[in-house]
Parts: structure tokens; C-alpha cells; sequence
């Protein structure tokens, strides 16, 4: 997987299968222990996967891009909720904050790309019922 729009040879990327999770990032310093890792926090109520911990993301410098992949479980969607209304979250010292997301139907993958540094390190695929305009 690259980032749209970067040279592949410019990207970091990372992996946790057994997560469901990727990681690609564009920075000019990615610290050595940069990666993905279970979380074991217990998961919001509203997610439908399981917790992931984004490690070194304070060492991230010069961040040109993030972008975060998620597998997610449809079966978890509350009743009548939009297959749509998923997004990556991140938690921040507010709570659990909705990420612009775009969801891949086929794949069952929510994919949330930032031009800065995350603003929390643990993240979970989740339902979205914010009303914001999703992206497509």
C-alpha cells in the first residue's frame, strides 16, 4: 500500500495482521520504534475491532502524511447503521475522536489519511453517527 500522491520509496510502512492493521507514513524523522501494537485498553463501546497502539508517534518530525488502515467487523454495526458510518478513531485526552474516513465495503477496511502528526496514539475502527459530511 502506498499513500496517494508519494513516491513508495519515501514511505514507512508497517503492518499488525493479527491487528487488522496498517500504517504508512511520509515524515522526514520516523524514530526506529515506530509501528503498530495490540492495546489491550478495554475498546469503546462503539468499536468494531480491536484497540491498536501507534508506537514512537511523539518522535514522528517534519509529518508530510499519515495514513491509517483498519479491518473492521459490519457484524458489530448497530441495527439500522449505514455500512458507510465508520471511521478510524483516535483517542485523545477528550475522549475518542472520529477521524475523516473513507470505508472500503468489499475489503471491510476504514482508512483515515492526516497531514500531521496524530493528535492520540491508540486508534479503533468504529460507528460513526456524528453528522459531519463523511468522505466517499
Amino acid at each position: 500500500m502506498t499513500i496517494p500522491g508519494y513516491d513508495s520509496s519515501n514511505v514507512v510502512e508497517f503492518t499488525l495482521e493479527q491487528a487488522g492493521a496498517h500504517i504508512a507514513v511520509v515524515a522526514g524523522v520516523v524514530p526506529d520504534g515506530f509501528g503498530l501494537v495490540k492495546n489491550g485498553d478495554e475498546a469503546p463501546v462503539d468499536a468494531l475491532g480491536d484497540p491498536v497502539e501507534i508506537q514512537s508517534v511523539g518522535g514522528l518530525k517534519a509529518v508530510e502524511a499519515i495514513e491509517i488502515r483498519l479491518v473492521y467487523d459490519p457484524s458489530r454495526l448497530p441495527p439500522g447503521a449505514s455500512p458507510t458510518d465508520v471511521a478510524v478513531a483516535i483517542e485523545t485526552d477528550e475522549g475518542w475522536e472520529p477521524l475523516k474516513s473513507t470505508v472500503d465495503l468489499e475489503e471491510t477496511t476504514v482508512t483515515a489519511v492526516l497531514n500531521d502528526r496524530p493528535p492520540g496514539s491508540t486508534v479503533v475502527a468504529g460507528y460513526d453517527d456524528t453528522e459531519e459530511e463523511r468522505a466517499e
